[in-house]
């Protein structure tokens, strides 16, 4: 995809997951973990940008160590990041308090439409949804193109799939074949 398409893709994802997803449809006050695009990722602050419109708190993640679930550190808009671990993710800083999501904006290489997913391999999104999942109700949702959807993506036992899976060209309930 070009710059262009991406940067279009981006909005257009965004839109989907204002208008068809019911946590980003009323976020006053929700806490949503978002991640920080990097690499090929789709782009999130489009995203970000409308949820602080609507008085959403949001999140970011940060790896604490190997084999570990994520804690998520508050993310205000215009707050300065940090470059972290070996693929430089801006991360806020320390002095961010610590939040837990109700929402979680969840990365991938590639999804189903089972809301199963591939990531880039660590697991921290695995073990940081079941865990999530164990303390109450989380929504996690798959934010990327459609480019990346894949007929089936195999599972393994300690998968932790997405509730809700977003793109550009649509927004789903995964495993639902009546929609959101």
């Amino acid at each position: 995809m070009s710059a262009l398409d991406r940067a279009r893709a981006a909005v257009e994802a965004t839109a989907n997951a204002l208008s068809r997803v019911p946590a980003f449809q009323s976020p006053e006050g929700r806490r949503i973990a978002l991640f920080a695009s990097f690499r090929d990722e789709i782009d999130t602050l489009p995203l970000a940008r409308a949820l602080w419109a609507k008085g959403a708190l949001l999140a970011l993640p940060v790896i604490v160590g190997r084999e570990r679930p994520l804690l998520f550190r508050s993310w205000a808009e215009g707050a300065e990041l940090q470059p972290a671990g070996a693929f430089c993710i801006p991360t806020p800083g320390p002095q961010c308090p610590e939040l837990v999501p109700d929402v979680v904006l969840v990365p991938l290489a590639a999804f189903d439409r089972r809301g199963l997913r591939i990531g880039y391999g660590g697991g921290f999104y695995d073990r940081t949804l079941a865990g999530l999942r164990q303390r109450g109700a989380v929504t996690a949702v798959g934010f990327a193109f459609a480019c990346q959807q894949v007929a089936c993506v195999p599972a393994e036992p300690h998968d932790e799939g997405v509730d809700v899976m977003v793109t550009e060209a649509e927004a789903f309930r995964c495993g639902d074949e009546d929609g959101i």
